[in-house]
């Protein structure tokens, strides 16, 4: 071989080598350029999303299973539609329904919700280290409802009237309002659900949730009568969401986006109603809860609910006011034996909800 074809050979294979390298350079910029960017999913911007993964999994206690009820619904649909990892959110979901409270305040649980700001106050005695970020309504979700033989609320005495966990504060307020002698009353507490032992004369009347056994009976075509809050002027506030105190005061803006994508998802329940419902009701079904909530029940349930959150006279869902626990804040110390309960303004914020919307409208990121 000549001396210019090795000066050839060689040139050539260095011009080859440059191309690699090149090439090689070129994979490795564009493969960083890659890594940097945000999937295609993702809402928001890069820091954000590096903050909200941060905060590590977010575990949210669900207080009565798959119920089609604001403050849980939205909580699994928000999931299951995407909206959390939009916003970089990782969210377990403990559908067992138990120990929500005491769970979240130990820190081993984010949020839970309860039914009524009655339930947080009742609870805020024993269980500290929880913040209350919204309320859903303004319509108390208890009634009291009875066999057709009892016209009126006066007419329980003599009789008897089952209830749950308590007589709850609305209700003992409604049965005072109504004059009845609570000393007449024989007082039996529930631990079966089915609501006709009402209609066949186990018990004369029960303190139960007017979405729920009431919506059943007339289901069932079974003749009763039922007395609300609202029949005796009493307000009341409907599911409250609450928040590990600890978490949100480190987390903020982490807890402002974990509402926004479940409001989110409450706005879709709220606008599609019907695909809302089969989706919980699968959602239960696939976890073995069907039986517990079939969902010709959902969708009574939540036919009632989502009037609630609809009409709530504290604005968008879940926004929720001092003005409007306070009326249950009186509530719970003449008739739920609440003495020196903390000042509302230690149990809720009134402001995190309430930011999240502009003119009405929940702030939802674009691309």
């Amino acid at each position: 071989m000549s001396h210019n074809s090795t000066l050839v050979g060689r040139s050539r294979l260095l011009a080859s080598c440059a191309a690699l390298a090149l090439t090689v350079a070129g994979f490795t910029i564009s493969t960083a350029q890659a890594a940097d960017e945000l999937p295609e999913h993702v809402l928001i911007s890069k820091d954000e999303c590096e903050r909200n993964k941060a905060a590590g999994t977010i575990t949210y206690i669900s207080g009565y299973g798959y119920s089609a009820s604001a403050g849980q619904l939205d909580v699994f649909l928000a999931k299951e539609l995407g909206y959390f990892d939009a916003l970089c959110l990782t969210v377990d979901i403990n559908a067992a329904g138990g120990n929500g409270q005491l769970l979240v305040s130990s820190g081993q649980a984010q949020f839970t919700a309860l039914g009524s700001a009655s339930d947080v106050m009742l609870a805020a005695a024993n269980s500290r280290n929880l913040t209350a970020v919204a309320t859903y309504g303004s319509t108390s979700p208890f009634s009291i409802f009875t066999n057709e033989a009892v016209k009126s609320l006066k007419d329980l005495e003599g009789k008897r009237l089952g209830y749950f966990i308590n007589i709850t504060p609305i209700a003992a307020a409604m049965l005072d309002a109504a004059g009845v002698d609570m000393s007449k009353v024989e007082l039996i507490k529930m631990t079966n659900y089915d609501p006709t032992v009402v209609t066949r004369g186990q018990v004369d009347a029960i303190v139960g949730y007017a979405s729920n056994q009431p919506q059943t009976l007339k289901a069932m075509g079974l003749p009763f009568n039922q007395f609300l809050p609202a029949d005796f002027g009493l307000q009341g506030t409907y599911n409250v969401m609450e928040v590990n105190s600890k978490f949100l005061s480190e987390h903020r803006e982490v807890v402002a986006d974990f509402m926004r994508a479940s409001l989110k998802a409450l706005e879709f329940c709220l606008a599609e109603e019907e695909n809302c419902v089969d989706m919980i009701s699968k959602l239960a079904a696939d976890n073995n809860q069907g039986s517990a909530f079939p969902r010709d029940q959902q969708a009574r349930t939540w036919g009632v609910e989502s009037e609630w959150v609809r009409t709530s006279q504290y604005g968008a869902p879940g926004v929720q006011t001092i003005a409007e626990w306070e009326p249950e804040y009186q509530m719970v110390q003449t008739f739920g034996g609440l003495k020196n309960p903390p000042p509302l303004a230690s149990m809720m914020d009134p402001d995190l909800v309430a930011s999240l919307y502009a003119d009405g409208k929940l702030i939802w990121p674009t691309k």
